[in-house]
């Protein structure tokens, strides 16, 4: 099979981050059709993302979908039997290079203490019996005879293991290039495949759009299920704005709830890279552990003004609204203990995360105090941003060096907003009493 090396670049990172929701939410609020079709654009989306698995064809209700399945697996299959059989050989050859190696290393010892052995010997005839220089002479002779026996019993089981080894290798080594072979013809036969839905993609969505309903059908119990669930449905996010602080919590939260599609994409990704082409990448996890971190931080004011947090509330939700806005008066205090100290160390983690000295951007030098702020404002140029060998500021200790203070600077957005929307909160409860309600 062929191989992946790709790897994600960080800018291209950071950036989809910012565009893809925005991109995402200008499409949710298009207005939708009345009568619901098949979309070309969707069927070349879901082609190159899915297209492997037949997920276009599915899409359009087509039943030759299930032909790429079976090559699909196929190739799962392949790439498992490559793999078992590549780490055979690599057993197989590190027991080659340490037989071999043993042999390259014993052989010469051996031949000098076989002529240890024979001075030795010749030398022992010489002595005078029972001095202490035939007590000595003995014990070097059998050390050296000693070291013969260990050596050759090395050479015998290092040898063995050659003869051994060597059909176990080549055996895997024949293994592993059919199978490779295999998996990869089988992907070129599914990458003509989808060359070929790539040009009828087209008439495929033609063909798809001619056999809807001209005009959805709806008896009048489904009707009337459907405006009871109308009824029954939470209030929309909307209602719970008052004022820029809670439009702001709603918009930040929306805009981060578009990166659980990135996650879905990104972890796509990976389980083709590894499962199909043998390539696990070194920076997906990474990348994703990151991005929900900071999707935690900013969703934290988008949950509390929706009140979907987590809690037990056996005693609080039948209280009157006064009396809540009384509870939630009264315990706001631990709450702005909390917001305020998340959003002070934030800031404490995020100027230590730019002040890092990796390069020569004046930012890490104005972080550390070394200049003002004038002074770095006015030595910015467009190369401390896009000059690869600057590496101002914290970064990852993996293989990616992903920069890790833009996450550190969305710790302080995420208790900023965390801060307005208690303080919204609390202003909110304030008039609730006022009202007396």
């Amino acid at each position: 099979m062929p191989g992946l090396s790709f790897t994600l670049p960080h800018w291209f990172y950071w950036v989809g981050l910012i565009v893809f929701p925005i991109v995402a939410m200008i499409l949710s609020r298009r207005p939708k059709p009345a009568r619901r079709t098949y979309s070309v654009a969707l069927g070349y989306l879901i082609l190159v993302t899915g297209g492997i698995v037949g997920l276009h064809r599915f899409y359009l209700k087509n039943l030759l979908g299930l032909v790429f399945l079976p090559i699909f697996i196929f190739i799962l299959a392949a790439n498992g039997y490559e793999r078992d059989a590549r780490s055979e050989q690599s057993d197989a050859n590190n027991l080659l290079r340490v037989a071999q190696s043993t042999i390259a290393r014993e052989e010469p010892r051996i031949e000098s203490a076989r002529a240890d052995v024979e001075k030795l010997e010749a030398e022992l005839a010489q002595v005078e019996p029972g001095s202490f220089a035939e007590r000595s002479a003995e014990r070097r002779l059998e050390r050296s005879q000693r070291q013969i026996e260990t050596g050759e019993a090395r050479l015998e089981r290092s040898r063995a293991d050659l003869e051994a080894a060597r059909p176990v290798a080549e055996d895997a080594g024949e293994r592993r290039a059919f199978w490779s072979n295999a998996a990869r013809y089988a992907f070129f036969l599914i990458l003509a495949m989808l060359a070929a839905d790539l040009l009828l993609m087209p008439g495929m969505v033609r063909r798809a759009n001619a056999t809807l309903p001209e005009a959805e059908e709806i008896s009048d119990e489904e009707r009337a299920l459907r405006a009871l669930e109308e009824e029954d449905s939470p209030r929309h996010d909307s209602e719970y704005a008052e004022n820029w602080i809670d439009r702001l919590s709603l918009f930040c939260g929306e805009f981060v709830s578009y990166w659980a599609v990135i996650a879905v994409f990104v972890y796509y990704y990976e389980v083709i890279a590894r499962y199909v082409f043998n390539s696990p990448t070194n920076w997906a996890h990474e990348a994703m552990y990151l991005m929900f971190g900071m999707q935690y931080l900013i969703a934290g004011s988008y949950a509390m003004l929706t009140e979907t947090h987590v809690r037990v509330d056996i005693f609080y939700a039948p209280m009157r609204r006064k009396n809540k806005a009384i509870v939630d008066l009264a315990t706001s205090v631990f709450f702005f203990i909390f917001a305020g100290t998340l959003l002070v160390t934030s800031w404490i983690f995020a100027m230590d995360a730019i002040a890092v000295p990796s390069g020569n951007a004046v930012i890490s030098d104005w972080a550390r105090g070394e200049i003002g702020l004038g002074t770095m404002l006015g030595s910015l140029s467009l190369s401390d941003w896009t000059d690869p060998a600057i590496r101002w500021g914290e970064i990852s200790f993996n293989e990616w060096e992903v920069p890790l203070w833009p996450m550190k600077w969305v710790m302080v957005l995420g208790g900023l907003l965390l801060v307005l929307q208690g303080i919204s909160k609390l202003a909110k409860d304030v008039r609730e009493i006022a009202r007396g309600n």
